[in-house]
């Protein structure tokens, strides 16, 4: 078979039939193709062999181990080292700035977000939240109703529900999530936890800061499951491509090492001759990675993916029903028309996987690609397996932050060895001894003043002992016989080395955008706190463009593996593995991974907010709770949102529901207090009324009790004026009867003596008689002045 090339191009026509693309044939031109663009040699060189010692290099800045070879160079003369006693090793200056940086991205973390896009979930989300909006309109008649002991709530929490439309959008942001986005998450957080995603994504940031590239690959085996593998810029082989995220390359693959047993444990299907000349292949060593570091056991394998397209060809064939059926057919299907059935065409990306050894014909592996990564938007298009990312890309040129300041390194460690030199020439100060000063010094004690002597006593005393005339009486010139020497010809080099050191550190800081308040250094003691939070935060802003790119990479990856669940259901081995990892006590979520695959998910990453966010966030926090618009628990929800948009969002909602709180309680203190007020009122009315009653009862009672005393009295005046009466009587009955016996006494006298004047006085005494007769009135009982009882005559009670 014939295989047509592209015009100025080593690959394979595209071209051609389905049939073609997967012939063998088809494969072993497109991987020579691929091997003859990266590891042919050419004007500029192999294009493998300089990526990668671009980015060897790259990686021996950053871990301060680049060769000196540079640097000897530079200060040897013709080559000759012989009177230079220096320490090359380099100063380790940008693994700081590197750490720095790839902390700060491996710190940023994350969650992942799954929102169900597909048309019945999306009706599913839509047909709650009209529910809830039902409710909250309704409220009032179905508490009523429930009242009443009839439920007509879509919710079981009436209490919890919004109070407006607009309350009921954050409502549904924050706390509606239907289980199936549940499912989602957990599977692509479960396959990241399964592959140590952590420590890729450490990685994963060393490489977009040291080579301003990063690249990860998912992919799908019925054994493992899903895989997530870091791969190494250095070793891949890709398109050309003027896109940052590499979404227009056709080809991507990637060089690994792998031993001849292990060559034969992945394709069993190689005859031992066919390994034996892959062996003693003579270009194997040329292939080797790093440059002999394997030895001629180790085969250098290029795995790669080829993006094509294939032709799809239906019949829509008409029953005798009337119904129309669709048949499969071949691209190159291609009947004259006719009226029993119809041709439908399309046109699908596909991706083909292969595998071959480098500087060998011998093609590995040739075949359409299995669990092909298909967006559930757009079917046709296919997804690479490979996540790749390099925000500084142009023409092709790849541009990392390391690759920014090696120039700058270089200076620094240069002028590291000028300094050393300079402090090697440096001599320490000394004395200057003038031995004819000293021959003229006597010291009077016997002993002889010789340098020895003279130099003891200086550097113990710092005193000396000197002549201002010599013996002969003259003017002595060495009347100071020791002097010190200064040798400070060295201090203004050191100083003007230690200048260069640090401009050439500032510009790294320049170049980066690493300033003093991010590296870790000395800030300035006069800069204001507030001065210093902006110039970390311009710093930020300056290497964003790498956390962007990570961050990029980390969602493509989520994207592929949520794509991938549905092979991973599939599958009964993986499925089982996948069912027993997730928590058993969520069974709402194991019974919806079974639909994941009818699902189709929008992955979004939920950033940690930055530091300046959360301070801004609490200042406002801080502030709600001084004016008393919010309170402590209120607070502690609002901190607890990761999603600073939707926590001030919050913090709006709390204040205006606090407001309309403050306000309803200020009505119904109002109302209380008119309550209350009308209450005293009233309460005091009653008590005035309570309180006159009391007092007429009061008077009542003592009219009742003066009248009660009077009747009382009047009663034992009564009493007593009868007893009196009963005792006057007796005595006037008694003083009657006195009085009667003694008249009785007194007319028997006089009968008697009657009888005796009879016969003395006859006629006189019948004229006393009649004179006695007169003079005996008639006797009145009655009490005189002591039978009053205020209108009571006891005279009434006489019988009539």
């Amino acid at each position: 078979m014939r295989i047509q090339t592209n015009t100025n191009s080593s690959f394979p026509s595209q071209v051609v039939s389905d049939e073609v693309k997967s012939s063998l044939d088809y494969g072993i031109q497109v991987g020579r193709a691929i091997e003859n663009e990266w590891f042919q040699e050419g004007r500029s060189g192999n294009r493998y062999a300089q990526a990668y010692s671009n980015f060897h290099q790259l990686r021996l800045y950053a871990r301060g181990e680049q060769s000196v070879a540079k640097y000897k160079n530079e200060l040897s003369i013709n080559g000759d080292l012989s009177y230079l006693n220096l320490d090359w090793k380099p100063v380790n200056v940008i693994s700081k700035f590197v750490d720095i940086v790839v902390n700060g991205m491996s710190d940023k973390g994350y969650e992942i977000q799954t929102i169900a896009q597909d048309p019945y979930s999306v009706q599913e989300k839509t047909k709650y939240s009209k529910s809830l909006l039902r409710d909250i309109n309704s409220k009032e008649v179905l508490t009523q109703f429930k009242e009443i002991g009839v439920d007509l709530f879509n919710t079981s929490n009436p209490e919890e529900l919004p109070a407006s439309k607009e309350e009921l959008e954050l409502y549904m942001q924050m706390n509606f999530k239907q289980q199936v986005e549940i499912a989602e998450e957990e599977v692509i957080n479960n396959v990241l936890d399964l592959n140590k995603y952590e420590e890729t994504k450490k990685r994963l940031a060393y490489d977009l800061t040291v080579l301003g590239i990063g690249a990860c690959k998912t992919q799908f085996n019925k054994t493992e499951g899903i895989r997530v593998d870091y791969v190494d810029p250095s070793y891949m082989v890709y398109s050309y491509t003027e896109d940052p995220n590499f979404q227009d390359i056709y080809y991507v693959g990637e060089v690994k090492s792998i031993t001849i047993p292990e060559l034969k444990k992945q394709y069993p299907n190689i005859p031992e001759e066919e390994l034996l000349r892959i062996q003693q292949m003579p270009g194997n060593s040329q292939y080797i990675t790093g440059w002999g570091n394997y030895d001629e056991n180790t085969v250098q394998v290029m795995y790669f993916e080829y993006k094509t397209y294939h032709n799809q060809v239906f019949k829509i064939k008409k029953t005798d029903q009337g119904l129309e059926k669709a048949l499969v057919k071949s691209d190159g299907f291609n009947p004259p028309p006719s009226d029993n059935f119809d041709v439908v065409t399309r046109t699908i990306e596909v991706l083909y996987t292969g595998a071959k050894v480098l500087g060998n014909n011998h093609m590995l592996e040739w075949k359409l690609a299995e669990n092909m990564t298909r967006p559930y938007a757009d079917t046709t298009r296919v997804k690479m397996n490979y996540c790749i990312s390099a925000p500084r890309l142009y023409k092709g040129r790849i541009e990392s932050l390391v690759g920014k300041i090696t120039g700058f390194a270089d200076m620094i460690q240069l002028t590291h060895l000028k300094l050393q030199q300079v402090m090697s020439r440096i001599v320490p100060d000394g004395v200057f001894l003038d031995m004819d000063g000293l021959a003229e010094v006597d010291l009077g004690n016997g002993t002889n003043y010789n340098p020895a002597e003279a130099l003891n006593m200086y550097f113990q005393t710092g005193s000396i002992v000197g002549r201002s005339l010599t013996q002969e009486g003259g003017m002595n010139a060495g009347k100071v016989p020791i002097s010190e020497l200064s040798s400070s010809s060295g201090q203004a080099k050191i100083q003007s080395l230690i200048g260069t050191y640090q401009y050439y550190l500032q510009m790294i800081r320049d170049v980066t955008g690493l300033n003093e308040a991010r590296d870790g250094s000395l800030p300035d003691k006069d800069a204001l706190v507030g001065l210093q939070k902006m110039a970390a935060n311009a710093s930020n802003v300056a290497t964003r463009h790498l956390l962007d790119s990570l961050l990029y990479i980390g969602l493509r990856t989520c994207e592929n593996i949520s794509l991938k669940a549905a092979d991973l259901i599939a599958n009964p081995l993986t499925r089982n593995s996948l069912m027993n990892s997730i928590s058993t006590f969520n069974t709402k979520t194991l019974e919806e991974l079974v639909n994941l695959q009818i699902h189709d998910f929008g992955i979004y990453l939920k950033l940690e907010p930055e530091e300046e966010e959360k301070a801004k966030l609490e200042q406002n926090i801080q502030v709600a709770l001084k004016t008393q618009s919010i309170d402590l628990s209120d607070a502690i929800d609002i901190r607890e949102i990761n999603n600073i948009k939707l926590a001030n969002q919050f913090l709006k909602l709390k204040q205006t529901q606090r407001q309309k709180q403050k306000q309803e309680a200020a009505q119904q203190n109002i109302q209380a207090q008119a309550q209350a007020n009308a209450q005293a009122s009233e309460a005091a009315a009653m008590a005035e009324v309570q309180k006159q009653q009391a007092l007429t009862q009061e008077k009542v009672s003592i009219e009742q009790a003066k009248s009660q005393f009077e009747i009382q009295r009047m009663q034992n005046e009564a009493q007593i004026k009868r007893e009196l009466m009963a005792e006057e009587f007796k005595y006037q009955m008694e003083l009657a009867k006195a009085r009667a016996g003694v008249e009785n006494k007194k007319e028997q006298d006089i009968e008697d003596r009657k009888d005796k004047r009879t016969r003395i006085q006859g006629t006189q005494q019948s004229e006393m008689i009649d004179q006695r007769k007169n003079d005996l009135l008639p006797i009145n009982f009655e009490s005189q002045g002591n039978d009053d009882l205020s209108g009571f005559n006891i005279g009434s009670l006489g019988p009539e």
